[in-house]
C-alpha cells in the first residue's frame, strides 16, 4: 500500500515563497513520474510541475521561472519550491506519484495542502 504525506502549505503574501514536500512510503516501484497538481475553487485540477524517473522536468506555463520541482530518491520525497507567489497561485496542491507497467499505470495522490497567497 502506498501513502503520500504532504506538508509545507500555508498563507503567504504576494512575492513570498513556500516549499512543499511530499514523502512517499509503502510499496514504491516502477515509478514513471512524480509531480504536483493544484485545484482552485470552481476550477479543474491542473498539472503544475512533474519530474520523470529519468529526471526530466516540465512545468505549467504559468509557473515557469518561479517554481522548481526536485526529488530526493533516497527519501522517496518530491519537493516544490515556489517563489514570487501570486494570488492566482492560491489553490489546494496535491502530490502525485505515477507507477506504470508498460502502457498501464496507476496514480496515487496525497491528501492535499492549502496554499493561500494574499495581502
Amino acid at each position: 500500500q502506498v501513502q503520500l504525506v504532504e506538508s509545507g502549505g500555508g498563507l503567504v503574501q504576494p512575492g513570498g515563497s513556500l516549499r512543499l514536500s511530499c514523502a512517499a512510503s509503502g510499496s514504491i516501484f516502477n515509478i514513471n513520474a512524480m509531480g504536483w497538481y493544484r485545484q482552485a475553487p470552481g476550477k479543474e485540477r491542473e498539472l503544475v510541475a512533474a519530474i520523470t524517473s529519468r529526471g526530466t522536468t516540465n512545468y505549467a506555463d504559468s509557473v515557469k521561472g518561479r517554481f522548481t520541482i526536485s526529488r530526493d530518491n533516497a527519501k522517496n520525497t518530491v519537493y516544490l519550491q515556489m517563489n514570487s507567489l501570486k494570488p492566482e497561485d492560491t489553490a489546494v496542491y496535491y502530490c502525485n506519484v505515477r507507477m506504470g507497467w508498460g502502457v498501464a499505470f496507476y496514480d496515487y495522490w496525497g491528501q492535499g495542502t492549502q496554499v493561500t497567497v494574499s495581502s
